[in-house]
């Protein structure tokens, strides 16, 4: 089975059916309010990118969208239940199937690379001997084939974050949130990690990716349709067609 059969499964979801929905979400950091009523769907199979300048909240909206933080007003829906109607064990289940790529990678150093991508399945309670060849396969596609036993520290930036989208990946979700993923890399690595979403997305994954990088949405909106979404002043606009 290649990498597009075994990770492009989808669980329940069908193309262009709301895999995530936030209804008029308000969400305030003390005083601040950071977002105020607002409103997004992502269909499957779908490609975003999220934009917006420092402080802005596309993290805190990445947050929102995988269930880190509630909102303080307003819905979110995921794949199609109301997140507010969901039990901790729910919410869990939930999250197997969203893939998050975060900004800081969030490894475990004294676990090998594989050990730290294989870590998903541990929690879910997925038997890790069994799925060696699957590891072995998916480390192969991200390129990291040689460092299954290295430590994170031992690799470089545009390794870490290929081995952090190979994580997120491991269970097949059906959503891949990616926090600015090629904030760290050159620009020969900020293109293979986008190639490697690329082909996410081909599988019929939906991926939204924050960033700050006009040169990569470019270059992505040559090779997919991908809508752009820019946070300004607390709100969530539609970007134009000059991107």
């Amino acid at each position: 089975m290649n990498p597009r059969q075994r990770w492009g499964k989808q669980a329940e979801t069908k193309r262009g059916s709301r895999v995530i929905e936030l209804s008029n979400v308000s969400y305030s950091y003390g005083d601040r309010r950071l977002f105020s009523e607002i409103s997004l769907a992502l269909p499957a199979g779908s490609f975003h990118f999220l934009t917006g300048p420092s402080g802005s909240g596309k993290t805190t909206l990445l947050k929102l969208l995988y269930l880190e933080l509630r909102p303080q007003a307003g819905q979110i829906a995921l794949f199609g239940q109301d997140a507010a109607g969901l039990s901790r064990d729910q919410v869990a289940l939930a999250r197997q199937r969203i893939g998050i790529v975060h900004q800081d990678c969030r490894f475990l150093d004294h676990l090998s690379v594989a050990d730290n991508i294989a870590l998903p399945l541990t929690v879910a309670g997925r038997n890790v001997a069994a799925e060696r060849g699957n590891m072995n396969e998916l480390m192969s596609w991200v390129g990291l084939g040689a460092q299954a036993t290295s430590t994170p520290p031992q690799l470089s930036g545009g390794e870490r974050q290929r081995a952090a989208l190979a994580r997120a990946v491991i269970l097949s979700p059906d959503v891949v949130l990616a926090d600015e993923p090629t904030g760290n890399v050159d620009w020969e690595m900020s293109t293979r990690l986008l190639s490697l979403l690329v082909e996410l997305n081909r599988m019929g994954k939906t991926v939204l990716i924050a960033t700050h990088d006009l040169h990569l949405i470019r270059q992505a909106k040559a090779q997919v349709s991908a809508r752009v979404l820019r946070i300004r002043e607390g709100k969530l606009q539609l970007a134009g067609s000059d991107l």
